[in-house]
This record gives structure tokens, C-alpha cells and sequence, in this order.
């Protein structure tokens, strides 16, 4: 049996990520929370990309990055994992303005698409890096560093095979309440009523993090409602919001 051979068994079940893949661009992880779709650019999100990306694109490094130097000024710091074509992102920033935001997202479409709102907008608190949120956090950002996380709507990986792919696990759950500052917050939600059990259960496990509710929280003011959230409200589903402080000490 060869090498190659050896470590597809010892793997098995598990999707392996070529180095001559697109995806290795992105992650050089064995499993991800993220599958990259050849997703349609519009003529405008090429143009926002191509002008706007080398102004507030940041490169992945596996070194660490000073914030502060990366927005030119001191000021409270949020990370968002996988924010699709950032409607969400650029209100949130745009109706906060004290505040820092790091949006991290793989598919290109969405970086286009959030490039075109910040330039529209104005938005000069707002950075982008695409690549694997896990890989930037882990790699990228210092202990402590950041006021808030937020995971809105990560894909819940329906099947059971797959519950593996899911992004909140208890490592990464780990790994985000160490980047967090004394009473930093993440804040996940889901319209996936299983994922969202997943997601009290993994979070609640995590000694570094508190609940800030009794179970699910109230939608707290700085998320706003999306045009397919409201729809699927209208239908009556659902929409879990979970949001978890980091301890003292």
C-alpha cells in the first residue's frame, strides 16, 4: 500500500483538500465548515472587487495582525465568520461606527458584493480577509483581542454524516473564547432548529463562556433582520439567537 494509500484510510469518510485544488487557496484544513461554489460575479461586483479589495482586503498570514494598525485607530474590534453577501455586515458597522469589524468569507461573490456596499457607504471601519475563518483566527488573531464574534446563519450541515462540518464544535468554541477579551461576547444564529440545540449544547459546555439568557436570547438590536429572514418569519419558522460572554479571569 503506498503513502497516499495510508492516509486515505486513515482518513476515511473525511474529504482531503488537493494542493492544486482552488479550495487549498482558502484552507489548508482536512475537514471545513465551508464548501466553495462557483458562484456568478455581476459586472458590479467584479468592479467593487477589483477597486475596493486592495484597500480593505487583508492578506491571510500565519502571523499575527495588529488590529489597531490595520484600521489606523484603537477602537473595540468585532469578527464575523461567513457573512455571505454582507447586507448584514455593512448595516451593522454603518450604524456602528465606534466599533471595528472584520468580515472573513471564502466565495467571491460575497467579497464583491461587500466590497460595493462599504464603498457605497462609505464604511472606513470595515476589512475584509478571504479565507478560512478557523485558519485567520487561529493564526491571525491575538488572545483577548477582540469585543465580539458573530456567526449568523453558518450552514448546519443537515445530514448526520456531516454534523462533523459544522463550525461550532467544542474546539473551535474553545478556540474563539480565547481570542475574546474579558466579557466579549459571540453571538451565533440559526433558522435551523437542530443546529441551534447543537449550538446551546457545544457553547454551554465551554467553562470560558456564559450564557447571557436563560437558553436562547432575544435578537439583540445590533443584528438586523434580513429580506429572507423576515420572509421565513411571515411563514412562521424560526430563528434562534445565542449569545455567550467570556468570563472574567
Amino acid at each position: 500500500m503506498t503513502g497516499m494509500q495510508d492516509t486515505q484510510q486513515a482518513v476515511a469518510g473525511v474529504e482531503i483538500i488537493g494542493r492544486d485544488s482552488p479550495e487549498h487557496r482558502f484552507s489548508s484544513r482536512s475537514i471545513r465548515s465551508f464548501v466553495l461554489r462557483q458562484g456568478r460575479m455581476s459586472e458590479a461586483q467584479q468592479r467593487y472587487l477589483d477597486d475596493m479589495l486592495p484597500k480593505i482586503g487583508i492578506d491571510y498570514r500565519a502571523a499575527p495582525l495588529d488590529l489597531d494598525e490595520a484600521f489606523d485607530r484603537r477602537a473595540p474590534k468585532i469578527l464575523e465568520i461567513g457573512f455571505g453577501m454582507g447586507e448584514t455586515t455593512a448595516k451593522i458597522a454603518a450604524a456602528m461606527p465606534g466599533h471595528d469589524f472584520l468580515g472573513i468569507e471564502v466565495h467571491t461573490p460575497g467579497v464583491g458584493a461587500l466590497c460595493k456596499l462599504v464603498a457605497e457607504g462609505g464604511l472606513a471601519n470595515l476589512r475584509i480577509i478571504q479565507h478560512d475563518a478557523v485558519e485567520v483566527m487561529r493564526d491571525m488573531i491575538a488572545d483577548g483581542a477582540l469585543a465580539g464574534v458573530h456567526v449568523f446563519f453558518p450552514d448546519p450541515w443537515r445530514k448526520k454524516r456531516h454534523f462533523k462540518r459544522r463550525l461550532i464544535q467544542p474546539d473551535f468554541v474553545a478556540l474563539v473564547a480565547q481570542k475574546l477579551a474579558p466579557g466579549g461576547y459571540l453571538h451565533c444564529a440559526t433558522d435551523w432548529e437542530d443546529y441551534a440545540h447543537w449550538m446551546l449544547e457545544v457553547l454551554s459546555a465551554e467553562p470560558a463562556l456564559a450564557n447571557a439568557a436563560e437558553g436562547f436570547a432575544p435578537r439583540p438590536e445590533h443584528r438586523p433582520l434580513t429580506k429572507f429572514e423576515n420572509r421565513g418569519l411571515r411563514l412562521g419558522h424560526g430563528v434562534w439567537d445565542l449569545v455567550f460572554r467570556r468570563r472574567a479571569g
